[in-house]
């Protein structure tokens, strides 16, 4: 099949320039395409997933894909999708963030695929080389202020303000086009619709200095992916502890399980269709499920599971289906100390002294019981477990043998509140 077709099939094409020429040129060229990411932070996240995993199919189909860290763009700040101004991070900072976010591409990305090799590229390589004059001589004069300011990233500021740095962005990545486009014949430009106008800029800049020059007019094309909503109305890819990062430091994998996991029914089958490389068929079979067995929520773990496993590795989804399957059973002790500290991140943990301690006073330093009179009752009602295991003595000594690795012991309070135990 066509790549073109594939993505429409998935709903994956926002906007292309010329749908016919690229798809005619797609299938005479192995085609250099590339996509832009600005390190911002000091990891990705999944909202930056669907446009590496565009840069994954094209490469699958047999092109050519750049991943562009924007180490000079990222100096400055992209206004796209944005009401304010964002801060400005120091050169070295952005430079870390640029080596850990070319890490990242390089775990998704295959760069070792012989003719349609993956390369990772920073454009602070040439803007930081660029004087303000040569900008200003060489390429400012191609932009007329009326084309400047009809562009959706500027238009949509202007009320609010924006400065002379961030108006200037576009014409920061239009270069990255050109200079992609005459060092490594890269034609495409793919990027989220809120792109569209900084890649269209990119094109007439190319066209511009060609014509400059009296050279041939350059087949150059573009190609936006869907800003991604959730039919509740809020963000993709934010939980109420903050951005979901393809960090596992910052996000683990149990989490990023998680939060793919916990898609809604009525987003399920199209976030499959735009993150995984399930064929169109086996997804219509998933979709069939979830109408006649919603219950067993099958496209919700196929989905977890691929995202999981493409992100963080087989072993990590082996670890993160562990951590599930153990707090949905009540096993804790078949977890290990490195899986409590995933699947326990977020509950309420105390530190105690490396000591016995009696199970009632437990409770009560811990802050799970009120009192040591509500702890006995707790304890006396069957509402206390220890490591998953319900514990009903009220003389009960916590020791050595409740604890899993000498690290932890877990508390639970009635059916779902869970505490974990830190031993200093």
């Amino acid at each position: 099949m066509h790549i073109l077709d594939d993505l429409k099939q998935r709903d994956l094409i926002q906007q292309t320039t010329d749908d016919e020429g690229l798809r005619q040129h797609l299938e005479d060229n192995i085609v250099t395409l590339y996509c832009g990411f600005d390190p911002t932070a000091d990891s990705l996240h999944i909202g930056h997933l669907l446009p590496i995993l565009m840069l994954k199919r094209f490469q699958q189909a047999g092109h050519r894909p750049i991943a562009l860290i924007g180490g000079g763009t990222g100096l400055i700040g992209d206004p796209s999708g944005r009401s304010t101004e964002r801060s400005l991070n120091s050169e070295e900072v952005v430079q870390g963030f640029s080596d850990k976010i070319k890490e990242q591409l390089a775990g998704i990305l295959n760069f070792d695929n012989g003719k349609n090799s993956a390369v990772a590229r920073n454009n602070h390589e040439w803007l930081h080389s660029m004087t303000f004059i040569e900008v200003l001589r060489d390429v400012g004069k191609h932009f007329g202020i009326n084309y400047m300011l009809a562009k959706d990233s500027v238009d949509s500021r202007i009320e609010n303000g924006i400065s002379f740095t961030e108006f200037s962005y576009m014409i920061l990545q239009s270069i990255d086009f050109m200079n992609l486009y005459e060092k490594e014949n890269c034609t495409l430009q793919i990027g989220g619709s809120d792109q569209w106008g900084n890649i269209t800029a990119g094109m007439e800049l190319i066209r511009r200095t060609r014509s400059e020059k009296n050279q041939e007019e350059a087949k150059v094309f573009g190609l936006t992916v869907p800003l991604i909503t959730k039919s509740d109305g809020t963000k993709f890819g934010k939980t109420a502890g903050g951005a979901v990062w393809l960090d596992s430091d910052k996000t683990s994998p149990y989490e990023f399980y998680q939060f793919w996991i916990n898609t809604d029914d009525r987003d399920v089958i199209r976030f499959i269709k735009y993150f995984t490389f399930l064929d169109m068929d086996e997804i219509k079979a998933l979709e069939q499920e979830l109408e006649t067995a919603p219950e067993k929520r099958v496209p919700h773990k196929r989905l977890a599971e691929e995202m999981t496993k493409l992100v963080h590795g087989e072993e990590a989804l082996s670890q993160a289906i562990k951590i599930t399957d153990a707090l949905f059973s009540g096993e804790l002790k078949s977890l290990n100390a490195a899986e409590i500290e995933q699947g326990f991140k977020d509950v309420p943990s105390v530190a105690i002294e490396d000591k016995e301690i009696g199970l009632v006073d437990l409770l009560v330093t811990a802050g799970i019981s009120s009192s040591k009179r509500q702890a006995r009752e707790d304890i006396k009602n069957g509402a206390v477990y220890i490591n998953g295991e319900r514990n009903q003595d009220l003389e009960h000594q916590i020791s050595a043998s409740d604890r899993i690795e000498e690290k932890f012991t877990i508390i639970r309070r009635g059916k779902k509140k869970y505490f974990l135990i830190r031993y200093k």
